[in-house]
């Protein structure tokens, strides 16, 4: 099989050299067969600090130690590739260069998060529609042994638990950084269909109380304290199930099984109305949280 042409867009987080290093090298553990990045661009974001302050060395390492070309334009690149990893740590530049990758037909990989704002993934998720472009994005825990696929397929889920680290950070907006993990966990048992959100907030955690339109009640513990671990108890019509995510395989090592299969097939495995309501929740939840935990309606 001729491997598939990948092109990686924003070099400013270690998903970028991970991915390579699965990709690339057969003797590599969880190796992942089927494609090759064959080039790059750095972008970064100015706004963000884990972006600005990591972009140089990022791009760095993967230019001079796994060869791979480096590309002045997102336009250039894209026209030497045959899908996308849109890796860019900054969800506010998420729209704007989806819009420039939308014009080839390609199917893209959007790391987490989405976007940050509800706004700007509705703007994503149409414009993909309108383009017929393939979209998937999740977060990697979405897929980690020990919580993924807790349920029979026959089960529903009446209600759910899930918690991990999910810290706030001075530059980037409220729960998108880290609580999109949990929140991406939440709602992959839960499904769509999130009303309102609570949050309580604590000195070491806060919840996060979601309402489903059919009175189902989804939660989600941010932590802040060390150490934290990733984890779900999911309460079914066919018992409960509770699992703590393993690090081995490593969560993302399992997720670009799942891109993969969705390069090479253009059927993403998420439903991206699912996407663009975990986005809603979070933002909605942000919004409790600085209105002193008021429930507050999904926008949408």
């Amino acid at each position: 099989m001729v491997p598939l042409k990948i092109g990686m867009i924003g070099l400013d987080t270690s998903h970028c050299e991970a991915f390579v290093n699965l990709l690339h090298y057969g003797d590599s553990p969880h190796h992942v067969p089927g494609g090759r990045v064959v080039g790059a661009y750095p972008g970064g974001s100015q706004l963000f600090s884990l972006s600005r302050d990591r972009v140089a060395g990022f791009t760095k390492t993967l230019h001079e130690k796994h060869g791979i070309p480096i590309f002045p334009s997102i336009e250039e690149l894209a026209s030497q590739s045959e899908a996308f990893f849109l890796e860019s740590v900054d969800g506010r530049q998420h729209l704007e260069q989806f819009r420039i990758l939308s014009r080839f037909g390609k199917p893209v990989f959007i790391d987490k998060p989405f976007a940050c704002s509800f706004a700007d993934a509705r703007a994503i998720a149409d414009l993909a529609a309108q383009k017929k472009v393939p979209v998937m994005s999740c977060s990697a825990v979405r897929y980690g042994k020990g919580i993924a696929g807790l349920l029979p397929a026959d089960a529903r889920a009446l209600s759910c638990e899930t918690y991990g680290p999910s810290g706030i950070l001075p530059d980037y907006p409220g729960y998108f950084w880290y609580g999109v993990h949990a929140a991406d966990v939440l709602f992959s048992y839960m499904g769509k269909g999130c009303r309102s959100v609570q949050v309580i907030h604590g000195e070491n955690l806060d919840l996060l109380v979601g309402l489903w339109a059919d009175g189902r009640m989804g939660t989600l513990r941010g932590i802040r304290f060390q150490p934290a671990e990733f984890g779900c108890t999911v309460f079914s019509d066919k018992g409960v199930k509770a699992g703590l995510a393993l690090g081995d395989p490593p969560y993302y090592a399992l997720m670009l099984k799942e891109v993969m299969r969705f390069f090479q097939t253009a059927q993403p495995p998420i439903d991206v109305e699912e996407t663009v309501e975990i986005m809603a929740f979070l933002e909605a939840a942000g919004e409790s949280l600085q209105a002193g935990g008021e429930t507050v309606a999904l926008p949408g």
